[in-house]
């Protein structure tokens, strides 16, 4: 994903969801906006090629007049949260449940009560208030634990073959073998010691995830139809 554009893309989403007008349209029943989706991931299993197909299929499905399904990958969440001081323009679109609802939840993410400010509370607070608004795709820190009480959201982990990972990163990224295998271990281990340091959670748990799909016997675009047809029968699910 070319970063401008995605950038872009996440603001428009952004900013059409901040709209007072859409307000009756975008909110259901009980108060939610429509489903999300995190991805978790080893390093090279295709997720954000698996995610763009994801979007064009889930939008399919959606209603007209609602903003677009849009991907938050872990380095536009990093922008989008540096540049424009999400969590309290998200927060001032929630209902006053919803919002008190999601501070229970940082509550209970960091009993530990981190520093006002820091990074990783500023990024749950964003990945909350998102998933809560429905129709995201949220890539990596950890989203799927931050937003594991949330009902809306489904939540999948990509896997694959080393040699299967360091071609794909080859390919994507256009580095070396080496330097794509040295990239792989570098980015699996920050990812399980972000979890742990953080969260407390093991990123390889099953438990925390719907649905787990191995890129390496299955093509990205089925692993995308898969995961479509799941959400949406999630979605039509009953709310637990």
């Amino acid at each position: 994903m070319n970063a401008g554009i995605g950038l872009d893309r996440c603001l428009t989403f952004i900013n059409s969801q901040l709209q007072p007008a859409d307000r009756s349209v975008l909110f259901a029943e009980n108060g939610a906006r429509g489903h999300a989706v995190t991805i978790s991931r080893q390093a090279g299993c295709g997720a954000l090629v698996v995610a763009e197909k994801l979007i064009k299929l889930l939008q399919a499905h959606s209603p007209k007049g609602v903003p677009p399904w849009t991907v938050f990958d872990r380095n536009l969440m990093d922008k989008v949260l540096e540049d424009h001081h999400l969590p309290a323009r998200l927060a001032q679109f929630l209902p006053e449940d919803r919002a008190s609802q999601l501070q229970d939840i940082m509550d209970d993410l960091f009993g530990w009560r981190p520093a006002s400010g820091t990074v990783v509370q500023h990024t749950a607070e964003t990945i909350l208030h998102l998933a809560e608004m429905g129709r995201v795709i949220l890539i990596g820190r950890g989203a799927n634990v931050v937003t594991a009480k949330l009902p809306n959201v489904f939540h999948v982990r990509l896997v694959a073959p080393l040699e299967k990972r360091i071609e794909h990163a080859h390919e994507y990224y256009n580095m070396s073998k080496k330097a794509a295998h040295d990239f792989i271990l570098r980015e699996d281990g920050g990812r399980r010691r972000y979890l742990s340091k953080y969260f407390k959670a093991r990123i390889d748990d099953p438990l925390l995830y719907h649905l787990i799909i191995n890129t390496g016997l299955v093509s990205y675009d089925e692993a995308a139809r898969m995961i479509a047809e799941a959400v949406v029968n999630h979605s039509s699910a009953p709310r637990r």
